[in-house]
């Protein structure tokens, strides 16, 4: 009964990340070697973005689709996301949605990049999308596959830059 509880725990479990480390030879010995190496090598396989002298994680665009049309069809998600993740160059890992009693579908689909979700309000045609993605992934090109998907041309963008900062505090040679 011990295993079974560390099994569910997910001791003791290779993940995918695991097994991507043992891949390109990197092991928990090796993880220091290549953290110390230059935040601004464009070598490096680390995903961190590097535009205009700054290197942050990821972009975070936070999407507010107004006035739109379908939001309450979970398959027209569900294509949406489909369609932001082949457009945005990103990688699809999974996609889960949930549709509301009477209204409304909740979903996200996890990219390698990071992922896409969404909220909607069907009643008031207003749907609340987050689009992070990291690495050489183009998330602002999903502003306009969601103006198609949902039928409005009145989508609201802000955007994040993730981890901005971050590597020049942590004292990582710049």
């Amino acid at each position: 009964m011990k295993d079974a509880n560390l099994f569910q725990l997910g001791i003791g479990l290779e993940t995918g990340a695991q097994a991507e480390d043992q891949a390109r030879g990197i092991s928990a010995a090796t993880t220091e070697t290549v953290c110390d190496r230059d935040i601004f090598d464009d070598s490096r396989d680390d995903h961190f973005i590097r535009r205009d002298g700054e290197v942050f994680a990821g972009t975070h665009l936070i999407i507010e689709v107004v006035n739109g049309h379908g939001l309450d069809d979970e398959d027209r998600i569900q294509k949406a996301f489909r369609d932001c993740v082949d457009v945005c160059g990103a990688t699809l890992l999974h996609i889960h949605t949930h549709k509301f009693s009477p209204q409304g579908v909740s979903g996200v689909a996890v990219l390698a990049e990071s992922h896409i979700s969404v909220h909607t309000w069907p009643e008031i045609g207003y749907g609340a999308f987050d689009v992070f993605m990291c690495g050489d992934a183009q998330p602002w090109k999903a502003v306009d596959v969601l103006k198609a998907a949902f039928g409005t041309s009145d989508v609201r963008v802000q955007e994040l830059r993730r981890g901005s900062g971050l590597v020049q505090e942590a004292g990582v040679a710049a």
